[in-house]
């Protein structure tokens, strides 16, 4: 999309605006300057993935715009990067109808059903030999856009296929969609672009993690979690969840100098006549499709290799795909075959392997977490789900029950998708014979017996009891492991039986356990007792904010404890802080705030820190003497593939003791990627720019160690 002239010019053109900014002296006449600036650099982030400024820098230009708009409504335009982002929430969805129908498409899942539509295709068009787009089906929300004059005026779900909800104002909030492209560069006044909007692996885990801090359930896979963003009434909600959008099909177009749909010859400003040369266009034009992915093959035979072989390489992907599809390139060709009423008679979707399978509920087991919650777990009859056996499932809470109307002895179909956790599709209820039963909830807690409650604002049951076995070893359970305090040997069947034995009541008291009883228990030998002894005391000197991690605050997970541990030098301190204190601290909410508040006055988590400060466990802000050194001050480092002699944690925990910095992607950014066996798709982006060293896991321990 942009030249390389284009992209020195925009690199000064940026490097000025942000002089004028620290300067103050940003005027109305650099307006235009910055929205080019600002869809530049939002190209380079979105679709290249491969920035050139910071963030920071990005939303400094931004509020610079945004400010100038506001100030000057006169000049705000529709494509201006500031009117991505609306005010308030949608009321509604109106239906609107589609310019073309979105048809399904044919699929097949081998070999011969490809070979059969081959010859079907020959048939149709009387070629011997035909070629083809082959390209990955993306497991998403469908969507399609309708741009007018260059400017996006309409995005809408698939709906039945005729008929969609607009959706316009949430499709502007991913930033891989452009507010404007230059179709008119093709001859193109109005276009309509089919695509599908994704929530990428990574943006996946993240959200969950959120959720899960938050106690809600999680969402059950990227699928359905783009699927679920695209209806939401704010906004700015939609924008949180950062989406991205492939643009694979332009389904009709008119020309500016005629009217209807022309399919010309590609000579200049006029529309490709092949689909790999629209997926070329899209891309040029600052679309994300899958131009990178798409492969053009001669021959069904070829078509059927590559897709064999894409399939094994599915895992690696940042993104769900359940498929290929497989297009006739030619537009021609596509014309003269025509479609049903169902689907293209020129294109076809090769299904991978399911990852989907039936089982029997036997029994619902309730099981309490270290805050109290109930959560409800399904007891299924084993089931072989992508490479893994699947017997229990957590439904979550109540309303999750309720929605999928589940009953014990109910069969139902189960998904396991990528590395996502299993999850309860729904129940086959055709299948039921009306022995079923209802699955009941408790009223008290199955362990201690008090009373459940429900807070108002929440979805799950809880045990309100502090002093309630299971939390308490839940607590201890979590304070243990291994994105906590890491104390190695000391897992969950342990931890239960000391509890048990009266060996261990509380957090202090892992670091008093009678290890002269322990001796005595068979299973633990003198080895096993003396790496245990060693994790406790090695722990003691664990960073601070693993401790804050492994206190258990509501909420507060890996990140938001690091965020702590750097806002303090002192743990108890926290009990100085207001509400509005610690608002001001990096990504922390009203209602995380408000459970750090309430942990660090109550009394006996006070009393807690105490103990744990006796018993000789860090409660400071430390910065080892390498830290100190710098050595990698301002290195950024990135892992990928499996690590044979150090676990990822333990690896980039190494970078950060150096000074140095864990990126969550390839870009210019990246100093050093560290490649480990089965390396995906980070290794050869990263291949790709000069800056980035690649170094193995040896070079990588001989380089943290010198």
């Amino acid at each position: 999309m942009y030249s390389s002239e284009q992209t020195r010019s925009l690199q000064l053109t940026t490097k000025a605006l942000l002089e004028k900014v620290k300067a103050n002296t940003v005027k109305v006449k650099d307006i235009d300057d910055l929205r080019s600036a600002l869809r530049f650099h939002e190209h380079r982030y979105y679709i290249l993935n491969d920035p050139l400024i910071s963030d920071f820098e990005y939303d400094s230009l931004y509020k610079q715009l945004e400010k100038l708009e506001e100030a000057n409504p006169g000049l705000i335009i529709p494509d201006s990067p500031t009117q991505r982002v609306a005010k308030g929430l949608t009321k509604d969805f109106p239906t609107v109808q589609h310019l073309v129908p979105m048809l399904s498409l044919e699929n097949s899942y081998n070999a011969d059903d490809l070979i059969d539509w081959d010859r079907k295709a020959k048939e149709l068009t009387g070629e011997k030999e035909i070629e083809y787009c082959v390209e990955p089906k993306f497991d998403g929300a469908s969507i399609s856009l309708i741009y007018e004059n260059d400017i996006l005026v309409r995005g809408a779900t698939r709906g039945d296929g005729v008929e969609g909800d607009d959706i316009t104002t949430n499709i502007r909030q991913i930033r891989s969609v452009p507010l404007s492209a230059k179709f008119s560069s093709y001859n193109i006044q109005q276009i309509e672009l089919r695509g599908e909007v994704l929530m990428n692996k990574n943006s996946f885990k993240k959200y969950n993690e959120q959720l899960a801090e938050q106690n809600l359930p999680p969402l059950a896979n990227p699928r359905n979690a783009a699927s679920g963003s695209l209806r939401i009434k704010d906004p700015r909600e939609v924008s949180r969840r950062n989406l991205e959008a492939f643009l694979y099909h332009a389904s009709y177009f008119t020309l500016k100098d005629e009217g209807g749909k022309k399919k010309k010859s590609s000579s200049a400003n006029n529309p490709p006549e092949t689909h790999s040369a629209s997926l070329e266009m899209l891309w040029d034009l600052g679309f994300r499709s899958p131009q990178k992915e798409k492969k053009i093959l001669n021959g069904i035979q070829a078509v059927i290799k590559y897709c064999n072989e894409f399939e094994s390489t599915r895992d690696g992907l940042p993104y769900e795909i359940d498929g290929m599809v497989i297009k006739v390139n030619d537009f021609a060709m596509q014309d003269k075959m025509g479609m049903t009423t169902h689907h293209p008679r020129w294109a076809i979707a090769f299904k991978f392997k399911a990852r989907q399978g039936t089982s029997k509920l036997l029994k619902v087991e309730f099981q309490v977490g270290r805050t109290g919650s109930i959560t409800p777990v399904a007891k299924i009859e084993p089931v072989p789900i992508g490479g893994v056996t699947v017997t229990s499932i957590s439904l979550f809470n109540e309303d999750v029950v309720r929605e999928k109307d589940l009953k014990i002895g109910d069969t139902v179909l189960v998904e396991r998708s990528g590395d996502v956790i299993p999850y309860i599709v729904k129940p086959l209820i055709e299948l039921r014979n009306g022995k079923e039963k209802n699955i009941v909830f408790p009223t008290h807690c199955p362990i201690c017996g008090n009373k459940l409650v429900k807070p108002e604002d929440e979805a799950v049951w809880r045990c309100v009891n502090r002093n309630c076995p299971e939390q308490v070893i839940a607590r201890i359970i979590h304070f243990v492991s291994k994105d906590a305090m890491d104390i190695r040997s000391f897992g969950e069947a342990n931890v239960r039986k000391f509890f048990e034995l009266g060996f261990l009541e509380d957090v202090p008291g892992v670091y008093g356990l009678p290890f002269d009883k322990i001796r005595k228990l068979e299973g633990f030998g003198e080895k096993s007792i003396d790496n245990l002894q060693t994790a406790i005391e090695a722990s003691k000197k664990q960073p601070l904010h693993r401790l804050v991690y492994a206190l258990g605050i509501r909420y507060v997970g890996e990140t938001t404890a690091k965020v702590l541990a750097k806002a303090i030098s002192y743990l108890p301190d926290f009990k100085n802080f207001s509400l509005e204190d610690l608002q001001h601290l990096e990504d922390v909410g009203p209602k995380v705030a408000g459970s750090i508040y309430q942990f660090f006055h109550d009394k006996d988590n006070i009393r807690l820190l105490e103990m744990l400060e006796a018993n000789g466990l860090n409660l400071r802000t430390t910065k080892s003497k390498k830290n100190a050194a710098g050595n990698l001050d301002g290195q950024t480092f990135l892992f990928t593939g499996t690590l044979s002699k150090l676990k990822r944690t333990e690896a980039e925990e190494k970078v950060e003791e150096h000074g140095g910095t864990i990126l969550g992607g390839v870009s210019s950014k990246l100093n050093y990627l560290v490649v480990g066996e089965d390396a995906g798709s980070k290794l050869e982006k990263a291949k790709k720019i000069p800056s980035i060293k690649i170094l193995s896991e040896n070079e990588f321990l001989e380089f943290i160690n010198g």
